[in-house]
């Protein structure tokens, strides 16, 4: 038996499918931030506030929370 040949149950994953894997998280990314940014906007307008507040904080906790996924998708 030869101990170089790899498993039959071993698959490699295709290069078009691991694109359009990684491509998708940084849509998400962008998006999520983008509308998190929005919402903050929104809030800190109907809340006349002078510093922008609910901007910063969702734009930080929804980028933390991207990197977060995206750490734990490259991870497997």
């Amino acid at each position: 038996m030869d101990k170089t040949t790899p498993p039959s149950s071993h698959k490699e994953s295709k290069p078009s499918n691991s694109f359009l894997k990684y491509s998708s998280l940084g849509i998400q990314l962008i998006s999520s931030i983008g509308i998190a940014g929005a919402i903050g906007y929104w809030i800190d307008l109907k809340m006349n506030l002078k510093f922008p507040v609910f901007l910063l904080g969702f734009v930080l906790i929804t980028f933390s929370g991207a990197m977060y996924k995206l750490y734990r998708d490259l991870e497997k």
